[in-house]
């Protein structure tokens, strides 16, 4: 199971700066890639999996807005306290933040799904099947994604 998140959807893959050395690099920026990569990661493995014959299923949840303390470390107090003011009125307490990968973790469901809070925006509310974007679903990034991986760590996948 894979984590990701809502912000995929504003996520790009840079094939030609991968790290964002040469792009602007920004907190925003690279979250997004890198939760985009987490569900082209996960349709994928899922492809991978199933051209093997494997009954393992590769999927991924996002815990929605979850109020935890992550992120706030060495920010400027006026930030916490705004993350903090912010996180009562909007977020879901961490447990119910869990509850969506709890949920892929223990339900018979199919392969690259995706699960999520139910709530408006999918920020908070039960766990249910969630939409991906259209650039977390295109199988030929997914491929090339992977294919780009393995040659950057010298690890390929064989079943």
């Amino acid at each position: 199971m894979t984590v990701a998140s809502g912000a995929h959807k504003a996520g790009q893959i840079h094939f030609d700066d991968l790290a964002l050395r040469k792009h602007k690099y920004g907190f925003a920026a690279s979250y997004g890639q890198s939760k985009l990569a987490n569900l082209l990661f996960t349709l994928e493995l899922q492809r991978r999996l199933q051209q093997a014959g494997s009954k393992v299923r590769s999927l991924a949840a996002h815990p929605g807005y979850a109020a935890t303390s992550l992120g706030t470390k060495g920010q400027p107090r006026v930030l916490v306290a705004a993350a903090d003011l912010a996180g009562r009125i909007f977020a879901q307490n961490s447990e119910r933040g869990a509850l969506p990968s709890l949920f892929a973790a223990t339900q018979d469901l199919p392969g690259a799904s995706y699960i999520g809070p139910d709530g408006r925006g999918e920020l908070r509310g039960s766990p249910t099947l969630v939409g991906r974007s259209a650039k977390a679903s295109d199988l030929t990034t997914a491929r090339r994604l992977w294919e780009v991986s393995e040659e950057l760590t010298g690890i390929s996948f064989e079943l």
